[in-house]
Order: structure tokens, then C-alpha cells, then sequence
């Protein structure tokens, strides 16, 4: 059974950091594209980072700079450091796992609170 589990959320002032993490369970993670997205109420669920199975992480403009997106194959698992939080920073934060084609994977979410 393929189990994708966040950890990290929470509530954090503004200009604040976390770290979020997700363990993958059931599937050989070095053989897929990992990354975290992000849904605010009333928005739609918005890519925030990915990093490919081999390559270049890339980011969502509005997190360059601040957000740092990493893997540890050997761990089965993926981490986001968040520096430089905002309050537009709150939403739920999903990993997802995916081979490109038809197998993609969801965790079920942290919260992220950002506020003074």
C-alpha cells in the first residue's frame, strides 16, 4: 500500500520558518518526480516545488528564494525548508509522488498558518 505522510505544519509568525517533511512508503522513490503543493480556502490547489527524479528543482515564483526544496532517495523522503514565511504563505501543504505517466501519489495534507 503506497502511503505519502507529511509532518511539520503548524502555526508560525510572520518572517518565521518550518520545515515540512514526507515519507514515502510502498513505492521505489528514486523512480519518481516528487514535489509539494499548496491549497488556501477558496483557491485552487497550486504547485509550490518540485524536484524531478533527476535534474533541477523548480519553484513557484512566489516562493523563489525563500522556500528550499529537497530529497533523500536513500530515506524514502522529501523535505521543504520554508524561510521567510507570509501570511499568503497559509494553506494546507500536500506531497505528491509521480512517474510522469499514470501512477501519482497524494499525502493528505499539513496545515501551514502563518500570523502574528
Amino acid at each position: 500500500q503506497v502511503q505519502l505522510v507529511e509532518s511539520g505544519g503548524g502555526l508560525v509568525q510572520p518572517g518565521g520558518s518550518l520545515r515540512l517533511s514526507c515519507l514515502a512508503n510502498g513505492i521505489t522513490f528514486n523512480f519518481y518526480h516528487v514535489g509539494w503543493y499548496r491549497q488556501a480556502p477558496g483557491n485552487q490547489r497550486e504547485l509550490v516545488a518540485r524536484t524531478p527524479r533527476v535534474g533541477t528543482p523548480t519553484y513557484a515564483d512566489s516562493v523563489k528564494g525563500r522556500f528550499t526544496i529537497s530529497r533523500d532517495n536513500a530515506k524514502n523522503m522529501v523535505s521543504l525548508q520554508m524561510n521567510g514565511l507570509k501570511p499568503e504563505d497559509t494553506a494546507v501543504y500536500f506531497c505528491e509522488a509521480d512517474t510522469g505517466g499514470r501512477q501519482e501519489y497524494w499525502g493528505q495534507g499539513t496545515q501551514v498558518t502563518v500570523s502574528s
